[in-house]
Order: C-alpha cells, then structure tokens, then sequence
C-alpha cells in the first residue's frame, strides 16, 4: 500500500552519465507535480569500471569521467548536500542538454551558477577526493548490488538500479512511473525489470 506521506527520493548519480541525468531530470519532473523531497549523491562510474576491459572509447570516458565527480564529492563535503543540489543540474544542463564535454569550461560555469566557490574547480585533479567518490559508491553498492550502477535511486529506504529510461516522461506520464517505480521497489521479491533499449537519448 503506497504512503500518503510525501516520499524521500535519493539518487545515486554521476554527473557525467546520461541515464543517470535522464533518471534524476524525471524525478524533478515529478517534484513538480507532487511533494517530493529530491536528494543527491555521487556514485562514480570511473570506480565501477576502474579495473574493467573496457572498449576504448568507453575506458576514455571513464578515465574523464573522475572529474566531474571529484568536484561533486568536494562541493557536498565542504558545503553539505544542499550544494550537491544546486551543482549537480547545473552540470547536467551543461554535459548533457548543452552536449559540452570540456570540463574545464563546464565546472567552473555550474560552479557560478550553483553559487559555489569557484576554487572548487581545483577539485577535479585531486585523487586525494578519490577514497571519498569510492566510499560513496560503495554505499550505493551496498544497497542494490556490485554488478550495478548509476542510476540507483532509493524511496522510502527501498533501493533499486534505475529506471533506465531513453528519455524524460513529462508531467502525469511522470507521475505513473513515478507511482509505478516505487510500487515495485516496496514489493521485497522484486528483482529485475527489463527490455531492449531502442532509439537515441533525448534531453529535452
């Protein structure tokens, strides 16, 4: 039976994957249309895939991809989860809405935006941050398994990967995968839910 109380979302995200963008654009989505308490954290797929076989092309997105999170990590640990908030959508808007991938433009913008310190910036070369991004997607592993990734979402203490999802389901159609998500993650025997991905990602 769903709660009439208004439901924590928390995400597990790492600001330079797509679905995971696409995943936490819906649930702002849903935020509009129903009280939602939305809260970040970072869950880095440069850790995940650290000591994988990867093709090229993706093993060059991973070793970039410690960038923007560091800068993430750093800003929720020097200025709290409210500033994770702010820097995270206005990183998003700029790597994946705006498709600009020059991090060293991109960071310091969503820094101003977010009303951050611009020295946080400096952040993105540091690997001292690095046991910070491992400890915290290690949380998220924790909760919904190894094999698994960004983005995970937890509602009401209830933790699953996903919903993967192509592009962004806007007003009521947000709210049905929105009830419809959180039905099955209340259901303890539900594991897997999953089809062939078709089509290219939308953003807008």
């Amino acid at each position: 039976m769903t709660s009439t109380s208004a439901p924590v979302a928390t995400t597990y995200v790492d600001p330079s994957c797509p679905f995971a963008w696409i995943t936490s654009r819906w649930l702002m989505e849903v935020a509009k249309m129903r009280p939602l308490t939305l809260r970040f954290e970072v869950m880095s797929l440069s850790v995940i895939n650290e000591h994988r076989d990867l093709e090229p092309w993706y093993r060059e997105f991973n070793d970039r991809a410690w960038e923007p999170a560091r800068v993430c990590v750093a800003a929720a640990e020097q200025h709290g989860a409210a500033a994770l908030a702010l820097l995270y959508p206005a990183l998003g808007r700029r790597i994946h809405d705006g498709g600009d991938k020059d991090f060293d433009t991109v960071v310091p913008q969503a820094l101003a935006e977010a009303g951050l310190p611009a020295d946080l910036a400096d952040a993105a070369r540091r690997s001292d941050l690095d046991p910070h991004l491992r400890a915290s997607t290690a949380r998220a592993q924790q909760l919904v398994g190894e094999d698994l990734g960004t983005p995970t979402v937890v509602i009401d203490d209830v933790a699953f990967f996903g919903p993967v999802l192509t592009s962004i389901p806007r007003g009521e159609e947000a709210v049905r995968v929105f009830d419809g998500a959180r039905l099955l993650a209340g259901c303890r025997s539900f594991s897997e839910l999953k089809r062939a991905r078709t089509g290219d990602l939308t953003f807008a």
